[in-house]
């Protein structure tokens, strides 16, 4: 069958998690909300930490923690701290956590610097099934909200004139932000998820005359980076899941390029 390829495995579970990230790294972009992923992807080691112990699919821990970790976040901002310091003590604090409890479970072989940085190459059906489940999930979320999702982004106070509760928004962002981490950490590892979030984004960004187009060009932009960053690790025999964030950095430096050449001429 054609999935016993791991290289199609491989490409299958890269453009899984592109069309999961890119749309919803959209909405984290034009929020600011690039420190909040980072926090959120870091307290997942905390939940595959938990999931070896308790003999538990990695993706269930890696899922649940991260919501824990966004939903108190999103609790705890405005009550006297500020966002940015909030942030950074929980997610190196999650992360540290997690590092030291991994190293405790002595019965059961764990390679870390495959969470840390994705281990693409070892994707199995079962990973492919979850990745694609969790894709789908995502994208069905933003499709559904989407009008609601942008008006809260751009204006809450527009948003509560129209009845919208940019709370209940930010909570649907803070699941599918979860969904994500939780589905990536097999392709890019919590240590790069963030980049997959942010850089298509920022890439699409100067090229985008609405919202939708910049999600769409977003997507096609992860998408290529994950194909591209495949056949380069094979060919140049690199980390895959650094390589893969290497390419979609080398595309945003062009975008940049290209984008301010045009406001010159």
């Amino acid at each position: 069958m054609i999935l016993d390829d791991f290289m199609v495995r491989a490409a299958l579970a890269g453009v899984g998690t592109a069309l999961a990230a890119a749309p919803l790294g959209c909405f984290v972009v034009w929020r600011r909300m690039a420190y909040f992923g980072d926090a959120t992807a870091h307290a997942a080691i905390l939940g595959v930490a938990l999931s070896l112990a308790l003999s538990l699919p990695v993706f269930a821990g890696a899922l649940v923690v991260a919501l824990v970790m966004a939903t108190v976040v999103t609790i705890l901002t405005g009550r006297g701290y500020a966002m940015d310091t909030l942030l950074g003590v929980m997610a190196h604090s999650a992360l540290a956590f997690g590092l030291v409890g991994v190293s405790f479970l002595t019965n059961v072989r764990i390679d870390i610097m495959a969470y840390l940085f994705g281990d693409i190459l070892a994707v199995s059906r079962a990973d492919l099934a979850v990745i694609w489940g969790g894709a789908a999930v995502v994208l069905a979320l933003v499709a559904w909200r989407w009008s609601a999702l942008l008006t809260a982004t751009l204006n809450p106070d527009l948003a509560r004139a129209a009845g919208i509760q940019p709370k209940r928004e930010q909570l649907v962002l803070t699941l599918a932000l979860a969904v994500v981490v939780a589905v990536a950490i097999k392709v890019v590892g919590v240590l790069l998820i963030t980049a997959m979030l942010i850089i298509p984004a920022a890439t699409a960004r100067p090229f985008s005359r609405t919202p939708e187009a910049m999600a769409a060009i977003a997507s096609g932009v992860a998408m290529l980076s994950a194909w591209g960053g495949l056949r380069a690790s094979y060919m140049l025999d690199t980390p895959t899941g650094p390589t893969i964030v290497c390419v979609v950095a080398v595309l945003f430096c062009l975008s940049t390029l290209i984008s301010g050449t045009r406001r010159r001429a």
